[in-house]
């Protein structure tokens, strides 16, 4: 699915040039659920940002399913993210004045999908992670778990390839992070693609695959049974 090569991102920081990914060639295939882990400000968020679109690479070459991302425009990299990935934050990111349904409705509506269309939708996403009876609930009147997994349903909302969540238990209690973990292993044995960033061991440990970061560069790729 994702083809990596020789991918640099370098910030230029006063008179210092800090390389954030320092030639970085990583291949994650389909329906691979991969962690990516290492300490902070060794280059796995950044390679979150530019794998997810969110970010352009200084050099090197990014394909996803033979399309050239590194060399997208705006315009194509908007799409691409709206039509590829799905995107789960520590700090779930929902707008506090929408409800879940609507939270959920807001990539369908980038999209183009019709009204009744995309509020089916939202409304079946929701009740696939367990909140059929939060629908019109805003973010205040929900616990940190049901906000992430308001996250994780509109994530889902354009059927991305793949899913990237950075930190995605880091604002939640132990049980509510390990309800969390539990959906997206589930999401993963349904075929979908999971990429997950973190610094947490235990998280990293429920991946099938473990991708190591420090100071920009791969320290250790390893696979296991998950």
């Amino acid at each position: 699915m994702i083809e990596i090569e020789a991918l640099t991102k370098t910030y230029v920081m006063g008179d210092e040039v800090i390389a954030a990914l320092a030639g970085i060639d990583l291949s994650i295939g389909r329906g691979e659920h991969i962690a990516i882990t290492g300490p902070s400000g060794s280059g796995k968020s950044t390679l979150m940002n530019v794998i997810g679109g969110l970010d352009r690479p200084t050099s090197g070459a990014y394909r996803f399913e033979d399309e050239p991302v590194a060399e997208f425009d705006d315009d194509e990299l908007a799409g691409f993210r709206n039509r590829r990935i799905g995107f789960v934050f520590q700090s779930f990111q929902l707008l506090p004045r929408l409800t879940a349904v609507q939270n959920v409705e807001l990539p369908m509506i980038y999209a183009g999908m019709a009204p009744a269309d995309r509020k089916e939708r939202a409304i079946q996403l929701l009740e696939r992670v367990g909140l059929g009876h939060r629908l019109n609930n805003r973010p205040t009147q929900m616990s940190g778990g049901q906000q992430q997994r308001v996250a994780i349903a509109r994530s889902l909302a354009n059927s991305p390839d793949l899913l990237l969540a950075d930190e995605p238990t880091g604002a939640l209690d132990t049980a509510t992070g390990q309800e969390v973990l539990a959906l997206f292993d589930e999401l993963n044995s349904q075929g979908l693609t999971l990429c997950i960033v973190t610094h947490d061991h235990e998280v990293a440990a429920r991946a099938k695959r473990r991708v190591t970061f420090r100071d920009g560069h791969i320290v250790s790729d390893d696979r296991h049974a998950g």
